[in-house]
């Protein structure tokens, strides 16, 4: 299997660096979404002392015609702090920090989808919406081929590799211990993991988070287990369809709830938000990855523990439906439900907006309602 050149570089040389002192000063690795909607860059500066809260980062620059987000004839880009977390690969006191991009303008970027995702969430504070994210990836070598697949066939069929153990049955399980550590580590809301239903393919879950903290915690999740796979010398890929044929996808399922739906006789509220949901799903699909529906359609095809992408449905405890209401939910008559129709490549800040706008401010159509 191919790993990449940096893997094979000996690992007793780094640690001595990195065990130097460096006085008072502090790395701060700033992190972005490029213009891709999907990949992730970052770049690293000095502050003279370490910083306490956000607003003791400096805005920042860098060259949009190099990550697709400008011209070459005016790349300037700003980089806006907002969320900061540990570093766990540099350790205390370093940081990383998540930036929202603008344009020369200091307009939002195309791909900056926190600051409309941020306005949504502040509309609804007195309600409190929480979400979890349980976000699927598969482990690639650097040739895109499945991690452990045999390089020239296929691995046994699916069945005994969901949450299992044995190392014919868990490819890759170092990556997912280092990942949930450094989660861990860093402040992210890492609640769980699990292997998936395919070989090579994995399971981390973020939350509950309340608002926009979704998605800047499984942004930063996405960032570290990146890193993460970068030491290791492989690729985390979000593809939602990575091998065509008879295995399973990677989605993004999302729970979400209301203080109104976790308090009792909250099903009541939790079923008036699955009627709205079942009027726009369009609206929601075209939400729900980066491409407006398109890589969705190669996993929503009803088989594999999905819907069809074309039809909205909806069950108790039912794994084929585009909205599963847990078990637990429907005895309690309280809680929480299931959307588990996003992609594992979608912007979590398009998803939990989308169910904000419909849920909560009671939008319908297709297209989103523009407020002053």
């Amino acid at each position: 299997m191919a790993t990449s050149a940096s893997s094979k570089l000996s690992k007793a040389v780094k640690p001595q660096y990195m065990d130097l002192p460096q006085g008072d000063q502090v790395q701060v690795m700033y992190i972005w979404i490029d213009g891709t909607g999907e990949g992730l860059r970052c770049k690293t500066r000095t502050l003279d002392s370490e910083p306490k809260t956000i607003e003791d980062l400096p805005e920042w620059n860098f060259d949009g015609s190099s990550t697709y987000q400008s011209e070459g004839s005016n790349s300037d880009m700003y980089l806006i702090p907002q969320a900061m977390f540990r570093d766990p690969f540099r350790k205390d006191p370093n940081k990383l920090v998540l930036c929202e991009v603008l344009k020369y303008n200091h307009k939002p970027a195309e791909t900056n989808l926190r600051q409309m995702c941020k306005k949504i969430m502040d509309m609804v504070l007195n309600q409190h919406p929480w979400f979890g994210m349980e976000q699927e990836y598969t482990l690639l070598g650097t040739d895109g081929h499945p991690f452990g697949w045999p390089s020239n066939g296929f691995p046994g069929p699916q069945g005994p590799y969901y949450c299992g153990v044995g190392a014919d049955k868990a490819y890759g399980r170092d990556v997912v211990e280092a990942h949930y550590k450094a989660c861990l580590y860093a402040g992210v809301k890492i609640c769980g993991t699990n292997a998936e239903v395919m070989p090579a393919q994995w399971e981390f879950q973020i939350g509950p988070c309340e608002g926009i903290e979704m998605g800047d915690h499984l942004w930063i999740a996405r960032f570290l287990l990146h890193r993460v796979c970068e030491d290791f010398g492989i690729v985390a890929s979000f593809d939602p369809k990575p091998i065509p044929g008879n295995w399973n996808g990677a989605g993004c399922h999302t729970n979400f709830s209301t203080k109104e739906m976790r308090e009792d006789g909250g099903l009541k509220y939790i079923e008036e938000s699955i009627e709205r949901l079942a009027k726009r799903h369009q609206y929601h699909i075209r939400a729900y990855d980066p491409k407006g529906g398109l890589d969705n359609a190669r996993r929503l095809t009803g088989h594999h523990e999905t819907s069809n992408i074309n039809e909205f449905s909806a069950g108790v405890a039912n794994r084929g439906a585009s909205i599963r209401i847990p078990r637990s939910v429907g005895q309690e008559m309280k809680g929480y439900f299931e959307d588990r129709r996003p992609s594992a490549n979608c912007d979590p800040y398009t998803v939990t907006e989308a169910l904000v706008r419909t849920c909560l401010l009671n939008e319908d159509g297709d297209e989103p309602v523009k407020y002053k």
